[in-house]
């Protein structure tokens, strides 16, 4: 419990930091804030804030009781069965591995330590983190959801997804050879003590709704905040200010990869704060979010740095800023 308190108040601080900052870059006069404690000022916080709640809400739901069906009666060993021996087809099937095992990064980080430790190649493991959020059918109908007068979105998301996790799978392939995990033990796996019953089906059904009930809080606690950080943020900044770097061929990209990375929403929400958004910044830049904050953000870092050295997580994360970036400029421009 403790440690749920220290990550959540950093993260805290962490988007009040960011928020001012922003607001400084924005606001020349400070005194201009003033005009959000107006009624309809605090009546559109209040719009927007609700609507991301409600439309997200279903289907972070939906993705709690399904990752929570897996996690409790499907083992890693079931799993590891279907991994390919050969590289190429290996990254291509970890991909893939979301669509039959659609979980968020919270339940598949501690699994995946487990897989590892059994035998998985870690460019294999690391890949199905970073894909499996974001490649599987929940994601793609609530992207599609909150993109219904934009559909290509939600089939751009998944293709940049793919594109940037097999790139990032070969080149830990070609580049790190040694073990990154933490220790060898299996324990210490956080705060989601994710585990599979070997006991009774009524155990089992127990577990399935401890599992569910968790993940719906804390995934609903990161919701519930980043629908308040979009909310502040659209009626703190001036209309212009964020035209201004939404439009920015760089500055739009740079702005949503800490967005996201401070947000730290769930896969199966993120989609809606992002359609917030749909009029102020360009599709790459809302690609960029959508790709780099379920491979990457505040929460899984923490999670990271717990099973693998620092060393390792500091690489990924360079790869995921680098590749997701170069992805989604690419794709602006060719699209």
């Amino acid at each position: 419990m403790p440690s749920n308190v220290f990550r959540m108040s950093m993260q805290v601080v962490a988007a009040i930091c960011f928020l001012f900052i922003v607001l400084i870059f924005v606001n020349r006069d400070v005194s201009s804030l003033a005009y959000v404690f107006q009624t309809d000022q605090i009546q559109s916080f209040k719009t927007i804030f609700i609507s991301i709640l409600l439309e997200a809400i279903p289907f972070i739901l939906l993705g709690v009781l399904l990752s929570s069906l897996l996690q409790t009666f499907v083992s890693e060993q079931a799993i590891r069965r279907f991994i390919p021996k050969n590289p190429i087809l290996g990254i291509l099937f970890a991909c893939l591995l979301g669509i039959l095992f659609p979980m968020c990064e919270c339940g598949m980080i501690p699994v995946v330590r487990r897989l590892i430790l059994k035998g998985m190649p870690v460019y294999i493991a690391v890949v199905f983190i970073i894909a499996g959020p974001i490649i599987n059918p929940i994601v793609f109908a609530a992207t599609f959801m909150a993109f219904r007068n934009h559909p290509a979105i939600a089939y751009s998301r998944m293709g940049l997804a793919f594109a940037a996790a097999v790139i990032i799978g070969l080149l830990l392939y070609r580049f790190v050879q040694s073990n990154p995990l933490r220790n060898s033990r299996v324990n210490g796996e956080g705060h989601h003590h994710h585990h599979h019953h070997h006991g009774s089906f009524s155990s089992k059904v127990n577990s399935f709704f401890l599992h569910a009930s968790d993940e719906f809080f804390e995934m609903g606690k990161y919701l519930v905040f980043g629908s308040l950080l979009t909310a502040l943020i659209q009626i703190f900044m001036q209309r212009e200010s964020l035209l201004a770097i939404g439009q920015g061929p760089i500055s739009s990209h740079l702005f949503m990869i800490g967005f996201a990375y401070i947000l730290s929403l769930c896969s199966t929400s993120d989609a809606f704060v992002a359609s917030s958004f749909q009029t102020s910044f360009t599709s790459g830049s809302l690609l960029t979010f959508l790709v780099f904050g379920p491979m990457l953000d505040f929460k899984s870092t923490l999670m990271l740095l717990s099973v693998f050295k620092t060393k390792f997580v500091l690489i990924l994360s360079v790869l995921i800023v680098i590749t997701v970036l170069t992805c989604s400029l690419l794709f602006e421009h060719l699209f």
